[in-house]
């Protein structure tokens, strides 16, 4: 299920974070799950940006 907004894609990097910190991962899961985790957050930043432009537009119009 894709997740659409900021809130779920902070949680769902939060669930990696977690199993990340699981002893018994394996490496090649970590890094499968770093990578998921990091597009996760690239994505959720890539949002805030561009709610801060959108509020810095309505700042000066």
């Amino acid at each position: 299920m894709a997740k659409d907004n900021f809130e779920e894609k902070l949680e769902s990097a939060k669930v990696i974070l977690e199993t990340l910190m699981k002893p018994e991962i394996t490496l090649a899961d970590s890094v499968k799950a770093y990578e998921k985790g990091m597009k996760e957050l690239s994505a959720a930043q890539k949002m805030l940006e561009e709610a801060t432009i959108k509020i810095q537009e309505i700042k000066n119009s």
